[in-house]
């Protein structure tokens, strides 16, 4: 059977942008980039309410992929609705040149919200060590809060694009 609410988790630059408008193609599934509904043009961080309430309105339908971590301020109202969790477990040396390479491109990403755009700047230094951190910083509580409010839910670990392939190909049958 096919999972019909699927929560995408890694660290920037793991490919979790990438994976979601694939499997919501694949599925016809509405994807929630839930950096587009945390932030504010400019980079502004907005009222924690206020993003709680776009995320528990994201995750209301019957079917849907919420892509991106925020784990403290969402996964009580994500994950207990989910039936499928993916992390992609993209070396975090691949993540760092993909955050890099994206940046220096300073192309409109669909999953950025509208008057965000990636600039080389201090925050952009801040964000890289940010991206080289993940698996020892934010990873455990990420793990932690997993089991807290999803102990029940499949997880799927995907490393590379050839499992990347294998799951889409596994999905795309159901």
């Amino acid at each position: 059977m096919c999972p019909e609410r699927i929560i995408i988790l890694g660290n920037a630059g793991s490919g979790k942008s990438t994976l979601s408008r694939i499997l919501g193609e694949i599925l016809n599934y509405p994807v929630s980039h839930l950096d587009q509904l945390f932030w504010q043009p400019g980079w502004i961080k907005p009222d924690p309410l206020e993003f709680r309430e776009k995320v528990s309105e994201s995750v209301l339908a019957s079917s849907w992929i919420s892509e991106g971590n925020y784990a403290p301020r969402t996964f009580d109202l994500r994950l207990p609705r989910a039936d499928l969790v993916v992390w992609l477990n993209t070396p975090r040396i691949v993540c760092l040149f993909r955050v890099l390479i994206r940046s220096f491109r300073n192309q409109k990403r669909p999953d950025l919200p509208a008057g965000c755009s990636e600039k080389i700047n201090h925050e952009f230094f801040n964000f890289l060590r940010y991206v080289w951190r993940f698996d020892t910083q934010d990873r455990p509580t990420i793990e932690k809060l997993c089991k807290e409010y999803g102990s029940e839910i499949p997880v799927v670990y995907l490393r590379n694009r050839k499992q990347i392939n294998d799951f889409l190909a596994s999905i795309h049958k159901k």
